[in-house]
């Protein structure tokens, strides 16, 4: 058994309701936004497990990835990985080329740990405007939030409005009462693939500047831009100011 569903996985009372409950979460939604709803995956075990239960469900949800340009090997891995289990295609999201390269050119590869301010502005080129992109003409998208990954995290609903991109797109956060035992569980019974990062003590997996594995009895998101104050943990996709940020970019 690997480190990671050794050490994490459980099986809670409620698990299968849990289980039941999220597929119906997520045929309402395909079935409500036909064609022009996507799973926005940071292929990290949240989404593998969204990945599995859409692939296992046959349910007609697309697969769409933020490939930054600054992601592990290991994370990378994953999309042919998933292409190949699941005979599902993964589309890729980069960032624009010209606007990246001037951005590293200026400030240098390192620039996110300047200051929080570059930091946002390198998630806003290469995470805000490519996801722009990925969710123009789609009128939903599905995400692996769960209450449980962080204090600014513990209200996610199961389903919200973006309001703050002036378009009423529908987010769906099926998973948002699942514990981390929950994703485990599910991952280790069904053999889910899964970043092997995970198994050196990487809870939550981003870019690789900007994430280091946890001590034990750490934050779930403390190796996540680690040299910040813990509110300022965000890149902007599931805040409020994140749509206004990616308007700013476009222009």
């Amino acid at each position: 058994m690997s480190r990671a569903i050794q050490l994490h996985a459980r099986l809670l009372p409620g698990y299968e309701q849990r289980v039941a409950q999220t597929v119906l979460r997520l045929q309402h939604a395909a079935a409500a936004h036909p064609g022009r709803i996507v799973l926005t995956t940071s292929l990290g075990a949240e989404d593998m497990v969204l990945t599995d239960l859409i692939a296992r469900h046959r349910l007609p949800i697309a697969l769409a990835t933020l490939d930054t340009g600054k992601l592990h090997t290991q994370t990378l891995a994953l999309i042919p990985a998933i292409e190949t289990r699941y005979d599902l295609t993964v589309e890729r999201w980069q960032p624009a080329a010209e606007q990246t390269l001037h951005f590293v050119k200026t400030h240098g590869e390192l620039a996110m740990r300047q200051s929080v301010a570059l930091r946002k502005a390198c998630c806003g080129l290469r995470k805000l405007e490519p996801l722009s992109r990925l969710l123009a003409g789609r009128t939903a998208w599905v995400t692996g939030l769960r209450r449980e990954q962080s204090g600014a995290r513990a209200e996610v609903p199961f389903e919200d409005t973006d309001l703050t991109a002036n378009n009423g797109r529908a987010k769906f956060n099926p998973l948002a009462d699942w514990s981390w035992a929950d994703v485990w569980h599910h991952i280790g019974t069904n053999d889910v693939p899964y970043n092997a990062l995970h198994d050196a003590f990487f809870p939550s997996i981003g870019c690789e500047p900007c994430t280091r594995a946890v001590a034990l009895g750490e934050d779930f998101r403390a190796g996540r831009w680690w040299w910040e104050e813990p509110n300022a943990k965000e890149c902007g996709l599931h805040v409020e100011s994140g749509f206004a940020q990616m308007q700013e970019i476009r222009a």
